[in-house]
C-alpha cells in the first residue's frame, strides 16, 4: 500500500512539474517547483495545487464575461477623464507604460496629501467618512475587530445611518481571525459587507495563493485614501512586541479618484456577483491644486506582469536618484538588472528595508540581492525604529509612488494590489524630506558585512533565495 502510494505519488510529482514549468511565470519559480515536485511529491504535489498557480483564472473569466458593462464604465469614466489628461508631449520616462497598463489617463487638477504614519492616515479617513454624502467605499487586506477596527466600524455605520451606501469588502485570508460578530454588526446596520473570495468557484476551492493586497477607501467619487496600512491596532503603534509600525498612506482628490473606484468596483464585482449602483463617475478637479496622478491596479488576472512591468520602467527611468522602501525586498531578475543599470549610470540607488522583518525567509533572501548588486553602487538601509511597512518610490525630483506593492514575488505576480504615481515636484519634494528621516532612523549595509556572515548564514541565505519565488 506504501509502495503504491508512493508511486502515485511520484507520477503526479513528475506531472505537476511539467506542468509547472509550462505555466509557472519566472523560471526560477518553474525551477524550484519542479526540483521540489520531483524530489518530495508527497509534500509538494498538495503544495503546488494550492500555492502554485500564477493566474487568477477564475477572476479573468469573470472579468472577461462583465468586460462589456465594465468596459462601457471605463470608456465613459476616461471620455470624462480626457478633460484633464495630459497631452503626449508632456509625458516622460515611465508615464506612457504606467497609461497603458493602467487602462487609464494621467491626470493633472489633482491633489495629493502625503500621510505618514497610522495616526494622520486614519484621522484623514474617518475624517472623510464623516462628511460622505452618497456613498463609501473601503477595502482592506487584514480587518481585525479591535480598537481601531471597531472605530472605523462606529464611523460606517454612522454613515449608514445618514442614508449613506457603505460597500465594505476585505480578504478572507488575510482577514482570517475577523470574528463573526464584526460582520453582523455591519449587516445589522444595513451594510453590505463581502469577503474578496479567491476560492469562488469549484475550480478555485483550494485556492489559497492570490490575495487581494488593495488598501482603498473612496467617498463620493471625489475622494480616495491609498497606502500601506490595514485596519488592526498594530498600525497605529499599540502592539507592545511590534513597537513602532512605519507607514505611509495617500489621501487623493481630483479625476485621479475614478481609477482607485474602477478598481473597486472589479473587485466588488468579482466578490459578490453584483455591480455598485448609483456611483458617480464625473471627475471633479481638486481646488486650488494642480497635481498630476495616476491610479494603477495590478494583480494575476492581467495579461502581463503590470506590477514588474512598472517598476522596472519607473527604474530604469531614474537619471538622479532611485529610493525604494520596502518591507519585503525579493525582487525578480528584471528589478535586478534595473537596479544595477542604475546604479552603474551613476544614479543615487537607496533600498530602504525594515531590520528586524516579520518573515525570517524573507529577510534571509534579501541578504543574497545586496550581495548581487553592491558592487553597482547600490546601498542598503535597515530601518531601526520598529517595523518598516511602507511601499514607497522616489525618482529623481518629480515623481513618487505610494500603494501596496511590496518588491517580491508575490506583490508582482500573486496579489492584487494598487499604486499611486504621482509625478509633481512639490510632491516629490515632500517624499524625500520624509525619506531622509527615516534614512537617519536607519544603518547603512557596509559593503563587506554579508562577506563576513558564517558558511551556514550564507547557506541559509541561499536556500530563502531559492524558495522565494514560490513564496
Amino acid at each position: 500500500m506504501i509502495v503504491t502510494l508512493v508511486i502515485v505519488f511520484e507520477i503526479l510529482g513528475i506531472v505537476s512539474a511539467a506542468h509547472a514549468v509550462m505555466s509557472v511565470r519566472t523560471p526560477q519559480g518553474s525551477i524550484a517547483w519542479a526540483v521540489s515536485l520531483v524530489t518530495f511529491p508527497i509534500v509538494s504535489v498538495p503544495a503546488y495545487w494550492v500555492f502554485g498557480r500564477n493566474k487568477f483564472r477564475g477572476y479573468v473569466l469573470a472579468r472577461h464575461k462583465e468586460l462589456e458593462r465594465l468596459s462601457e464604465i471605463i470608456r465613459q469614466a476616461n471620455v470624462q477623464l480626457e478633460n484633464s489628461s495630459i497631452g503626449p508631449d508632456e509625458k516622460r520616462g515611465a508615464v506612457r507604460a504606467v497609461e497603458t497598463l493602467a487602462r487609464s489617463p494621467l491626470t493633472d487638477g489633482n491633489h495629493v496629501e502625503l500621510l505618514i504614519d497610522g495616526h494622520a492616515t486614519f484621522a484623514s479617513i474617518f475624517q472623510g467618512i464623516d462628511a460622505a454624502e452618497q456613498y463609501v467605499l473601503v477595502q482592506f487586506y487584514i480587518v481585525r475587530d479591535d480598537e481601531l477596527g471597531r472605530e472605523l466600524q462606529d464611523r460606517l455605520i454612522a454613515a449608514a445611518g445618514r442614508g449613506v451606501q457603505v460597500l465594505f469588502l476585505y480578504d478572507e485570508i488575510g482577514s482570517l481571525g475577523l470574528s463573526g460578530e464584526y460582520r453582523q454588526r455591519f449587516l445589522d446596520a444595513g451594510i453590505a459587507v463581502r469577503p474578496f473570495h479567491s476560492r469562488k468557484g469549484f475550480g478555485n476551492r483550494f485556492q489559497l495563493n492570490f490575495r487581494n493586497h488593495r488598501k482603498t477607501v473612496v467617498v463620493d467619487g471625489k475622494v480616495a485614501w491609498i497606502g500601506g496600512h490595514n485596519v488592526g491596532d498594530e498600525y497605529m503603534g499599540r502592539d507592545p512586541d511590534v513597537g513602532n509600525w512605519r507607514d505611509t498612506h495617500v489621501r487623493l482628490e481630483g479625476p485621479v479618484v475614478i481609477g482607485a473606484q474602477l478598481a473597486f468596483v472589479e473587485d466588488w464585482r468579482w466578490a459578490s456577483d453584483t455591480m455598485p449602483e448609483r456611483l458617480n463617475w464625473v471627475p471633479t478637479r481638486a481646488d486650488q491644486s494642480d497635481m498630476r496622478a495616476i491610479v494603477l491596479p495590478t494583480g494575476p488576472a492581467d495579461e502581463m506582469e503590470t506590477a514588474s512591468l512598472v517598476f522596472t520602467g519607473i527604474i530604469n527611468s531614474g537619471q538622479e536618484r532611485v529610493w525604494i522602501a520596502s518591507p519585503y525586498f525579493v525582487p525578480d531578475d528584471a528589478i535586478v538588472q534595473a537596479l544595477q543599470l542604475a546604479g552603474l549610470r551613476g544614479v543615487d540607488v537607496r533600498i530602504l528595508i525594515p531590520e528586524k522583518a516579520d518573515s525570517a525567509l524573507i529577510s534571509l533572501a534579501a541578504y543574497s540581492f545586496f550581495d548581487q548588486i553592491k558592487s553597482a553602487g547600490v546601498k542598503f538601509y535597515r530601518y531601526q525604529d520598529g517595523f518598516l511597512h511602507q511601499k514607497v518610490v522616489l525618482v529623481d525630483d518629480t515623481f513618487a509612488t505610494v500603494g501596496t506593492a511590496n518588491f517580491d514575488n508575490r506583490s508582482f505576480r500573486l496579489n492584487f494590489e494598487i499604486t499611486a504615481a504621482i509625478s509633481d515636484s512639490g510632491f516629490a519634494a515632500e517624499v524625500a524630506t520624509m525619506l531622509e528621516k527615516d534614512f537617519a532612523n536607519a544603518r547603512l549595509m557596509g559593503r563587506d558585512e554579508y562577506d563576513q556572515k558564517p558558511l551556514w548564514f550564507k547557506f541559509a541565505v541561499r536556500f530563502a533565495r531559492l524558495a522565494a519565488p514560490v513564496l
